[in-house]
């Protein structure tokens, strides 16, 4: 295995900033307990959409009730079968008499104000339930998608593990108290994202602050709507087995976080704890892109090759978050197995990017050939072999600053 140091041609002065930068990347990505952050909730997740880094993670893993939250499930139903045809916003479900004693204005939970017996659009149900957390519009989309509700709760849950929700398991649409009926805060998260990715327009009911219906306006329940933090969904839950949680998304600039809580004890200890971790998440972190698809970030010894190296680079953009307040006590390396044997192909995975700190795990990132090598003609393997006999190969190896020194490397080793 040879660590080398970053290869000096491409990098200009101006480039060298930039490495900095990838130096401080690495103790978010691989110890996020290094920026441990105290949280009043029970389970806590929160994490940057678009790097998938997860900035704060407390009992994420978790199984708890969601109350209310699990309505993002019952919703994701819905959008499913209006993107793929089968269900249209204006085709209009009956309101069952257990719809009415389940959800409804006599179950003292939250409600639509649907009446028994009464036909109501499916756009109206959507914002029955995202908006006022309507019990009674969920109990109405079960029965009326799949003849009741038992049987939806099934189709829920089967779904879900499609999705990668590999902890969560439902026993009905509303979220109402049941053994049976539980979610994690990554799962939450994880449906989050795929609402916002995978149904953007109907994603825009969830920033509705209000909805009338049966002459009656419900204000919705999300309090981070109400603040200027660019937050525009997703849904609250409370039971009082589950405490008070909040699966919401905000987007400032071109950076969108997620974060789930629950287990808090009042609304207001809910109002505030959002926004604290929200405004902490934009505050303290911010997205950068390391390298772009493509450009050089060091090269690769080559044996038996028509050239001495094979420059290596990195297959896609390389986008992190990073905290503002950036580490610089962290080193870079390029870890390969070498000297590399020619033939190479043009992207063929030759190298790892490894990012190494004190108290974190390091990151790794593959690095592939930027050229295709072809190999030595037959008397050019002679006089290399002659060459390498008589004079050895020499390797270096170094931290990002370039410090190196020089060390024996064998033909091959173990890779990292």
């Amino acid at each position: 295995m040879i660590a080398c140091p970053f290869f000096r041609p491409p990098l200009t002065p101006s480039a060298l900033p930039r490495l900095a930068v990838a130096l401080a990347v690495a103790l978010v990505l691989a110890a996020p307990g290094a920026w441990a952050f105290e949280t009043k909730a029970r389970e806590a997740f929160l994490i940057d959409l678009e790097t998938n880094t997860v900035l704060l993670d407390k009992d994420a893993d978790t199984p708890m009730p969601p109350s209310s939250m699990s309505k993002l499930m019952t919703a994701y139903m819905i959008f499913e079968r209006l993107h793929e045809g089968s269900l249209s916003l204006d085709d209009t479900f009956t309101v069952s008499e257990n719809a009415w004693r389940v959800g409804g204005a006599a179950s003292g939970g939250s409600t639509m104000f649907l009446e028994p017996g009464a036909r109501v659009r499916v756009e109206d149900l959507l914002r029955g339930i995202i908006i006022q957390s309507g019990n009674d519009a969920c109990v109405v989309a079960a029965e009326n998608l799949a003849g009741d509700e038992a049987t939806f709760a099934r189709q829920m849950t089967r779904r879900a593990k499609e999705l990668g929700l590999t902890h969560s398991s439902f026993a009905n649409a509303t979220g109402l108290p049941d053994p049976g009926h539980l979610m994690t805060a990554r799962d939450l998260a994880l449906l989050a994202q795929h609402i916002i990715n995978d149904f953007p327009t109907y994603y825009e009911i969830y920033s509705e602050t209000q909805f009338t219906y049966n002459g009656i306006v419900q204000h919705n329940r999300n309090p981070l709507l109400y603040k200027n933090l660019g937050a525009d969904g997703l849904k609250t839950g409370h039971t009082s087995i589950a405490g008070y949680g909040l699966t919401a998304s905000a987007k400032q600039g071109d950076r969108r976080v997620i974060m789930v809580i629950n287990g808090l004890n009042t609304t207001m200890e809910r109002s505030e704890e959002a926004e604290r971790l929200i405004s902490w998440a934009f505050r303290n972190f911010e997205n950068a892109t390391l390298f772009h698809a493509g450009e050089v970030v060091s090269a690769a010894d080559v044996w038996m090759g028509a050239e001495d190296t094979v420059p290596l680079v990195v297959p896609k953009d390389l986008l992190v978050t990073l905290p503002r307040a950036a580490h610089r006590d962290l080193s870079i390396k390029v870890m390969y197995e070498g000297p590399v044997q020619a033939p190479i192909a043009e992207g063929a995975p030759i190298a790892r990017l490894v990012l190494e700190g004190p108290e974190m795990t390091p990151l790794s990132f593959p690095l592939v050939a930027g050229k295709a090598v072809e190999p030595l003609s037959a008397v050019g393997r002679v006089f290399s072999s002659l060459a390498h006999l008589m004079f050895g190969w020499v390797a270096t190896t170094g931290d990002a600053e370039g410090a190196a020194a020089p060390v024996a490397a064998p033909a091959a080793g173990t890779g990292s």
